[in-house]
């Protein structure tokens, strides 16, 4: 759920005239009034009896001190990415809470305490112009890499405020230099040339967002001119998601693209070259990977038949870009998947292309290079298998770049690669922040409903007793096609196992593990798959005797959220945790709450009724029963989330309290979509969630 562009903030009241059915069956639709006075009360009480209830645990202070002491420390690797002559880098701390832009050289980089000079102080800005800002990236023009576009959030909402910024200075441009600008909006801003940028945001009226929030026109905007001003490129429809463009470099060959995407899934691919869109022959659910030595490459999220070849789903295939543009594409394969194997990204570097490969959820890295007749050479850059490696600050005027390795049980290490030879050089390691060596790590396998294998990872000390009594943590998301994989967190070491619990990640369906159909076998309705991927992992936990459902607690964010929702309602008898983070939970209405209409590529659309008939089967809302007994949720959302709408979890909370169903409820007032603004609030609000667990499962 990572779109971007501008946001449509609804009150209670708007809401009620614009759905009066649904107003009169829920009583409780006057919480989707986001900062309402009625509604900020009723946040606050809850907040009140739900941080009494789980501070009371008798080691609470200790679970926040270890989340700030990690959070914190300055063993953290700096991780950066090389602009021009430096490595850029954000930095929080106790002392900068909300961060520093900094930069230093690849001499200095290398060191272990390297000296780095401040480019933007985001705590300074924030007192300076009293506003709480949040850093949300920059995004920098190529080649030159001087001026740089900031977004900032109030508060961590999605939509941000951009500004031009120069580095050279280490300033905002000034007025006198007619700067790019716009104000708080989920807008998309894209470096054309110095002088020139793509532009989509909420312009008013008939250019206005479409349903979903997001830009519904692009326009090329020139610099000294008033945005009003800017030139219309591309126009979409209401019902799509959104519309942007940006531009893709072959070295330093630019392609300026203009995408529609109808559906969270779907989009409409156009070149726009020489004043006129020129529309690429491309599939709607494809999805471009990169631009390289002349050719587009191109991931098919389901086979394809061109010039009498099939190409098979999750396939990479390239063509010219020239061929494209004449409508007459000519594809070949670059690398295909395997029954246990998927692409999960894709890098180009000067003379090379990097794929990182998923094999039954285990990273390798192999690079492919052309050997000028129509072959390609693969050879695998030499990392352990055993865990999740990450590749990041892959440019094309080098063959160098960095990686990041890392497993459940091993902390980050840095590593610079030379893309020439392949040698691996270790330039920074985070060092244990817990008791690693008493614990292991086993994959395997549930069988779920279906008959379909579903993976899953279990982290566990080495002496525990498979009694069915151990303290059991399940993870889950299972959307999106986003990919679950084996990571070290400090904190879970420190604040989980280390406290004697039992920490399992589950790989369901609606994933993106084993590539497109992974994902696409639990769209629509399919969704229950998922979520009996989810409930046959609790089922052979229990079979193992690793846990019991008395000691099993479930976790998950987003549309985790919402597969916890699911989980206890579904299945109220098969845990006694549940940890439901910034939730979807009213299925009928989420389309009609912030980027909700983004999401029915995923979920389907509420208000046709033939597809209301399988969402209403699980949406949570709609599937509590007054007679139930269900274990204690602990639900937290941020007032601040403009992305899925804290409405979703306030009402859920009052509903089931109305039934008289015991609940915790918890709601940050900072944070966006990732629930904390800062060092300070992230360590409480995750002691919080460990807290309660504990209370729940010892």
């Amino acid at each position: 759920m990572n779109k971007k562009i501008s946001p449509l903030l609804v009150a209670g009241m708007t809401l009620m005239m614009s759905n009066t059915v649904h107003a009169e069956q829920d009583k409780f639709i006057w919480l989707e009034d986001v900062e309402g006075a009625k509604p900020m009360e009723w946040v606050k009480q809850h907040n009140a009896v739900s941080a009494k209830s789980i501070k009371s645990y008798s080691k609470f202070n200790d679970l926040v001190n270890n989340g700030l002491d990690i959070y914190n420390s300055k063993e953290r690797i700096p991780y950066a990415s090389r602009r021009g002559d430096y490595l850029y880098n954000f930095w929080k701390d106790e002392t900068h809470t909300r961060g520093i832009y900094r930069r230093t050289t690849m001499e200095e980089y290398v060191k272990a305490e390297p000296k780095w000079e401040t480019v933007l102080d985001i705590d300074a800005l924030g007192k300076k112009e009293g506003v709480n800002w949040v850093y949300k990236g920059m995004n920098c023009q190529y080649p030159d890499n001087i001026r740089c576009l900031v977004s900032l959030s109030r508060g961590g909402a999605d939509a941000v405020e951009i500004r031009e910024f120069d580095l050279s200075t280490k300033d905002f441009v000034p007025k006198s230099e007619k700067p790019f600008f716009l104000p708080e909006a989920k807008s998309g801003l894209s470096w054309i040339d110095k002088n020139h940028v793509f532009v989509g945001t909420d312009f008013g009226g008939d250019e206005g967002a479409t349903d979903s929030g997001y830009p519904k026109v692009v326009k090329l905007w020139t610099r000294g001119t008033d945005l009003s001003e800017a030139k219309v490129v591309y126009r979409g429809k209401q019902q799509s998601v959104s519309i942007g463009a940006y531009v893709m470099y072959d070295d330093k060959t630019p392609l300026n693209l203009v995408y529609e995407s109808e559906t969270f899934y779907t989009s409409k691919q156009s070149v726009y070259q020489d004043g006129k869109l020129i529309s690429l022959p491309l599939p709607d659910d494809a999805s471009l990977q990169g631009y390289f030595k002349g050719n587009l490459y191109i991931e098919l999220k389901s086979d394809l038949t061109s010039n009498g070849k099939t190409f098979k789903q999750g396939t990479i295939v390239y063509t010219p870009v020239g061929a494209l543009l004449n409508q007459k594409p000519k594809y070949k394969v670059f690398v295909e998947p395997t029954p246990t194997a998927s692409i999960s990204g894709l890098s180009f570097t000067k003379s090379a292309i990097f794929v990182n490969w998923l094999d039954n959820v285990k990273s390798k890295l192999v690079r492919y290079q052309s050997n000028g007749k129509g072959k390609w050479i693969d050879e695998t850059v030499p990392f352990d298998v055993n865990g999740a490696i990450s590749v990041f600050d892959v440019k094309q005027d080098s063959n160098d770049f960095f990686v990041t390795y890392t497993s459940f049980l091993e902390p980050s290490s840095l590593y610079r690669v030379n893309g020439n030879n392949l040698s691996i050089n270790k330039v920074k390691a985070m060092p244990q922040q817990f008791a690693a060596d008493k614990f292991k790590t086993e994959q395997h396998f549930a069988t779920s409903k279906d008959g379909t294998k579903v993976p899953y990872f279990v982290v566990m000390a080495k002496e525990t007793q498979f009694n069915g009594k151990n303290p059991t943590l399940l993870y889950g998301y299972g959307g999106f096609e986003v990919s679950l994989r084996p990571s070290y967190s400090a904190l879970l070491g420190k604040n989980w196992l280390e406290q004697g619990g039992v920490y399992v990640l589950s790989n369901i369906r609606g994933g993106g593990e084993y590539g497109p159909a992974w994902h696409q076998a639990a769209l629509k309705k399919n969704r229950h798959k998922a979520y009996e991927d989810f409930e046959a992992i609790a089922e052979d936990l229990i079979a193992r005797k690793i846990t019991s459902s008395k000691n099993l607690g479930i976790q998950g964010g987003s549309n985790g959220g919402l597969l916890m929702g699911a989980a206890f309602t579904r299945r109220p008898d098969l845990y006694n945790a549940v940890v439901c983070q910034v939730p979807l939970l009213d299925m009928k209405r989420f389309n009609k709450l912030l980027a909700g209409a983004s999401w029915m590529g995923e979920y389907g659309n509420p208000d046709i009724a033939d597809e209301w008939d399988y969402i209403k089967t699980y949406s949570p809302y709609h599937n509590l029963k007054k007679e139930v007994h269900y274990p204690k949720v602990f639900f937290t959302t941020s007032t601040r989330d403009d992305r899925v709408h804290p409405g979703h979890a306030r009402k859920m909370v009052a509903k089931m309290e109305d039934m008289g169903i015991d609940v915790l409820y918890y709601e940050n007032i900072e944070g966006g979509h990732a629930g904390a603004a800062d060092n300070t609030q992230a360590a409480e609000l995750r002691a919080m969630t460990y807290a309660y667990l504990m209370q729940q499962l010892k």
